[in-house]
């Protein structure tokens, strides 16, 4: 027999307002500033958003008792209709640190701004972002410029899998850097999108 899943108690006003239906859209957290500490409140308000593992690692330090390894996970989530998170977590199992960063990621989901912004384009959908952003994590940077429509993700695997997941579908990058470190890239990424949103003039 399937265990039935507990369901979820809040343990902050946030989750309780969600809970209670006082609160029906992301956005209207995003609006009031609002950090979220529970995961299952992104659940609740963003049903369709998917989760990616982009990298298991393994950890290991000394102890008394010998050296003893932990599983690294670093997770993203997104949803087409614009919106990313990025986690990582660390655990015993592989299972354990790929559950912490996905929760993490849910924890720290963001607004993607998407628009039609591209001066060679004029579609009026929301395919790209809506403006130029660059991010950065150590010594990889990243710079997203908005794209035609039809254009696709010019990228490379990585960047591609990610920002396809927040529902960008066009878009021009430029990485600098030590672009093959995974967790620096995908932290620039994250950070570029993020970036956006303080942006007075991003709409």
């Amino acid at each position: 027999m399937f265990e039935r899943e507990a369901e979820w108690v809040p343990r902050t006003k946030l989750g309780k307002l969600v809970k209670g239906g006082e609160i029906s859209s992301i956005d209207q957290i995003f609006d009031m500033g609002q950090q979220i500490f529970e995961a299952e409140i992104v659940d609740t308000l963003v049903p369709d958003l998917k989760a990616e593992v982009v990298k298991i690692a393994s950890t290991q330090r000394m102890t008394d008792c010998g050296r003893k390894s932990k599983s690294k996970a670093i997770v993203v989530v997104g949803s087409p209709r614009g919106y990313i998170g990025v986690g990582m977590g660390k655990g015993i199992e592989t299972s354990n640190a790929i559950d912490l960063a996905t929760k993490e990621a849910k924890k720290k989901i963001v607004k993607v701004k998407l628009g039609c912004s591209s001066w060679e384009c004029g579609c009026g959908t929301a395919h790209t972002i809506s403006g130029r952003t660059s991010g950065k994590s150590g010594t990889t940077q990243i710079e997203l410029r908005p794209a035609p429509r039809g254009v696709g993700i010019v990228a490379n695997d990585l960047v591609k899998k990610i920002l396809s997941l927040s529902g960008i579908k066009d878009v021009w990058t430029k990485a600098s850097g030590h672009t093959s470190n995974v967790e620096n890239m995908v932290k620039a990424i994250y950070s570029a999108i993020n970036n956006m949103n303080k942006q007075k003039n991003a709409s």
